[in-house]
C-alpha cells in the first residue's frame, strides 16, 4: 500500500461512524439555508446575474477569487448583504481589479483578488485576521454561497446557503487531485465526508469561515459534491495577509492629501 493509499483508507476509516450516523439533508450542494443576515457577504454579477461569490473586507473593498474577474467592468456589479438574489436591494459597481502577478488560472496558485467598489457602502464589512491562522486537518468550517444547488440545473440559488466542511490534510488533498493541482501551503482543502455535499458552480470566491474566522475563499474544485475531490481554496496565508494589506495601504495613501 503506497502513501496515497494508506492516506486515503485511513481518512474514510476514521470517518464511518460520522456517515452513518448523520441524515442526508439535501436542501452549495447539500447546503442549508441561511437565516442570519450576513452583511458583508457579496455576489459578483455580469449583467446583474450571480457568477462568484465576496467578502466585503472594508467599506470600499471586496476580496474574492482572481479567477471571478469579469469584464467589461462596467458590466460588472455587486450585490451586498442579501439573504435573496432576487431581493436585494444594495448595488454598486466597480472600479478595478487587484490581484498577484503570480496568480495562475491552471495551478491555482494566487487565486485571490480585492475589487475596488465605485464608491463607499454602508454595510459592516467582515475584518479579515491580522496574521496567519492554525488550522489543522479535521477543523470544522462553513463555506457559504449563492452557487447552484443541483449539479443538474446551471442555475444560481436564489438563498443563500451554508455547509459545513472539514479540513483535509494537504498530502492527502494531492493524493486525491494527483498534484494536480499541487497543494501548496498557501492552499487549503476542506470538504464533506457525505456524497453530495460540497461547493459547485457559482460559490467560488465566497469564504471558507473557521471559528468565526475568515481563513480562505473558494478556488474551486473539479467535482461538485465528491468527497474525493474536496474543494480547493486560496488560504489567508501570511504572504496572502500581506499583499492585501499592501493593496489597501497603498490605495488609502493615494487618497490622502
Amino acid at each position: 500500500m503506497d502513501v496515497c493509499q494508506y492516506l486515503i483508507v485511513h481518512y474514510f476509516l476514521a470517518f464511518t461512524f460520522f456517515k452513518v450516523a448523520v441524515c442526508a439533508e439535501v436542501s452549495i450542494i447539500g447546503g442549508n439555508e441561511v437565516k442570519k443576515l450576513q452583511p458583508w457577504m457579496v455576489s459578483i454579477q455580469m449583467d446583474r446575474v450571480h457568477v462568484c461569490g465576496g467578502i466585503l473586507i472594508q467599506n470600499q473593498w471586496v476580496l474574492t477569487a482572481a479567477h471571478c474577474q469579469r469584464q467589461p467592468i462596467r458590466s460588472v456589479t455587486v450585490l451586498i448583504g442579501s439573504l435573496s438574489l432576487s431581493k436585494g436591494t444594495q448595488r454598486v459597481g466597480i472600479l478595478s481589479y487587484e490581484y498577484p502577478k503570480m496568480f495562475n488560472v491552471k495551478t491555482k496558485e494566487d487565486d485571490i483578488m480585492l475589487i475596488k467598489l465605485s464608491k463607499k457602502v454602508k454595510a459592516k464589512p467582515k475584518i479579515i485576521p491580522k496574521k496567519e491562522q492554525d488550522i489543522p486537518p479535521g477543523t470544522k468550517c462553513v463555506v457559504t454561497g449563492w452557487g447552484i444547488t443541483n449539479s443538474n440545473v446551471l442555475e444560481p440559488s436564489d438563498k443563500l446557503q451554508m455547509l459545513e466542511v472539514t479540513v483535509v490534510d494537504r498530502d492527502l488533498c494531492n493524493c486525491y487531485y494527483n498534484r494536480d493541482p499541487v497543494i501548496t501551503k498557501s492552499m487549503l482543502c476542506a470538504g464533506s465526508k457525505q456524497e453530495k455535499r460540497g461547493i459547485c458552480w457559482g460559490d467560488s470566491g465566497g469564504p471558507l469561515e473557521c471559528k468565526k474566522n475568515i481563513v480562505g475563499v473558494v478556488s474551486g474544485s473539479k467535482e461538485c459534491g465528491n468527497p474525493k475531490k474536496p474543494t480547493v481554496y486560496t488560504f489567508l496565508s501570511q504572504k496572502h495577509i500581506r499583499w492585501i494589506n499592501t493593496i489597501l495601504k497603498k490605495q488609502f495613501n493615494s487618497t490622502t492629501f
